[in-house]
């Protein structure tokens, strides 16, 4: 009997461990919290951000882009950005605040007037290579920089500029990337593959990582 008992335990036990999830493990996403949501747009108002809520929507194959705006004014205009999570918006804002301007003083003694990106919202793989998990940019949780137009009417580019021959254009470049990787999950740019040769990639994914 005792034996019956104790392989019925031991049963139970490895059930439970089965189910356990593992490290490494794909897991849904978490809901949404709508009282995340209304924080975070107080937030972007507090740091003088217009922004425009955006409805939720969803689709059969993953994508989605729920608890998103569109940035309307946060200080520099930013070129072909679409729908962005919230969560992602204010570490962007903060960013660009915080980060953008003062390095271009301090690295080309002068102020960006815009900044170009590759977009936010795009329902696709990693790397945009089939059979690749869902990007963050298929949640609208990623966001793309290419270059930086600045008001005296030089333009760098990620992709000329991070290992380009103007010292001062790299040193930007560089200030702007370990700046991103104190704000945001993951940062990835040239150094990481070539898949992102030409661009800063910022995402609130799992983290950190910064490359």
């Amino acid at each position: 009997m005792r034996a019956v008992i104790l392989l019925c335990l031991f049963l139970a036990l490895a059930g439970c461990l089965k189910d356990k999830p593992q490290p490494g493990r794909n897991l849904p996403p978490p809901v949404d919290d709508p009282r995340a949501f209304k924080a975070c747009l107080v937030d972007l108002a507090g740091l003088g951000a217009k922004v425009q809520p955006l409805p939720d929507r969803s689709w059969a194959n993953g994508c989605s882009a729920t608890q998103t705006v569109k940035l309307v004014a946060i200080g520099i205009p930013v070129t072909n950005l679409g729908a962005i999570k919230c969560g992602l918006a204010r570490p962007f804002v903060i960013w660009i605040q915080q980060s953008v301007q003062q390095a271009a003083r301090a690295r080309l003694g002068s102020n960006v007037a815009k900044i170009e990106s590759f977009g936010s919202f795009a329902c696709r793989p990693v790397n945009n290579v089939e059979g690749n998990k869902l990007s963050e940019h298929g949640r609208a949780d990623a966001i793309d920089i290419s270059a930086f137009n600045l008001a005296d009417g030089r333009r760098i580019t990620v992709k000329d500029g991070w290992n380009g021959p103007d010292d001062k254009a790299r040193a930007f470049l560089r200030d702007l990337h370990s700046a991103a990787c104190r704000r945001f999950n993951v940062v990835l740019g040239p150094d990481a593959n070539a898949f992102h040769r030409d661009h800063l990639h910022f995402d609130m994914g799992r983290g950190p990582y910064c490359r």
